[in-house]
């Protein structure tokens, strides 16, 4: 790690200062900006130093609303896209010719992605700050990549008739 070797660098405090939990060896920051970019390690920190908790939570949903804004756009989901293939299609929203149609995607694609994205990064929060076994995000990854899965083996079995089967197994 950078502050054990470096420890007296003014960069390296900046970015973060390292030490010891309680009860525990795991090293953990307790300045810098590591240490606002962490999530509270128990509920009774929120409490004691809340700006450090608004800050956490401010960074994580900006950053997943942000990350989920860029992604539609590199992962093809985006308005022209989406414009696209309806076009392909051969289908139109209702009340809308096919170049009003890529701005009214345009305005509704990029908002409902932010707030997508928000959602999740708040549900990843509520994890961390429940002291969930993991961290938030993994679960919620974890979670993701079950439900991933499950949608294949649906595509792949025999679709909606095989999941309404499966429905009334469980």
């Amino acid at each position: 790690m950078l502050f054990n070797r470096f420890p007296s660098n003014f960069l390296v405090k900046l970015i973060g200062v390292w030490e010891p939990l309680e009860d525990s060896p795991q090293l953990a920051a307790v300045s810098g900006i590591a240490y606002y970019m962490s999530p509270p390690h128990t509920m009774k920190e929120v409490f004691l130093d809340p700006i450090h908790a608004i800050i956490y939570i401010a960074f994580i949903v900006s950053a997943c609303a942000i990350f989920s804004k860029t992604w539609i756009e590199v992962s093809g989901s985006g308005p022209r896209d989406i414009a696209k293939q309806l076009k392909e299609q051969q289908m139109v929203m209702a009340g809308h010719r096919e170049g009003s149609m890529y701005k009214e995607l345009k305005r509704v694609v990029p908002t409902a992605a932010a707030l997508g994205g928000a959602i999740l990064g708040l549900l990843s929060v509520a994890a961390d700050l429940m002291g969930a076994i993991g961290s938030g995000t993994g679960i919620l990854m974890a979670v993701t990549i079950i439900y991933s899965y499950w949608e294949i083996g649906m595509r792949e079995s025999g679709g909606p008739e095989m999941a309404a089967a499966f429905g009334d197994l469980i």
